[in-house]
């Protein structure tokens, strides 16, 4: 007898080292507590959108030109976004992935984000700043779920490739990657303490 996998998900994992971290961090999590500060757009959305949070998904979204120290966040994420595309062995021909956008999104008690995906975009992924224990997963969604009409459901022990959902708890420091077409969520919020990322996404540029 023999199994052939076919079509797996594949989520890219990382860590920034751990100098770099311990410098980055800290600065970047007070540039975000400074951009809600002054994002009054964002903070608008959010108490109508985003209950208990506040993302600038809707107001800024251009981290990396707004801050040095995005800037230089983005440059080490473009680099491990070269290092998924070619492990997913994408042919991008004669063009590129570019972020195209990059946002700040903090969680307070109670706070989650509802399944959703990432429409036109090839590669979406988030940085983590801050996650105190119990601030919620992200929770991945089998693509081909839709399609399991007929389908019984897994056992609550399945392997992780079997399964219809599957969470993980990144840390600090922690990059996650997946392709945009991938439905996710964030579950709820039970610290009471702010959880803190930045999340982006990034197109295929053409070039004639």
């Amino acid at each position: 007898m023999s199994l052939i996998s076919l079509f797996p998900t594949q989520i890219y994992r990382t860590k920034l080292r751990a100098p770099l971290a311990r410098k980055w961090i800290p600065a970047l999590i007070r540039e975000v507590k400074l951009f809600r500060e002054l994002d009054t757009t964002g903070e608008k959305w959010s108490r109508e959108n985003y209950p208990n949070g506040y993302t600038s998904y809707s107001s800024i979204t251009d981290l990396a030109f707004r801050s040095s120290g995005f800037a230089e966040l983005k440059r080490w994420i473009d680099g491990e976004v070269k290092k998924y595309a070619a492990s997913l062995e994408m042919d991008l021909g004669s063009g590129f992935l570019e972020m195209s956008s990059f946002w700040v999104n903090v969680m307070g008690e109670g706070c989650n984000h509802s399944f959703h995906l990432h429409p036109l975009s090839s590669v979406s992924g988030t940085f983590y700043l801050q996650v105190p224990k119990g601030s919620g997963s992200l929770k991945l969604e089998d693509p081909r779920l839709p399609a399991f009409m007929a389908s019984p459901p897994r056992k609550p022990n399945a392997k992780t490739a079997n399964r219809s959902f599957f969470s993980l708890v990144p840390g600090p420091g922690e990059l996650v990657l997946f392709e945009s077409w991938l439905k996710h969520e964030v579950t709820p919020s039970r610290s009471r303490t702010d959880r803190i990322s930045v999340s982006f996404n990034y197109d295929w540029q053409k070039t004639p």
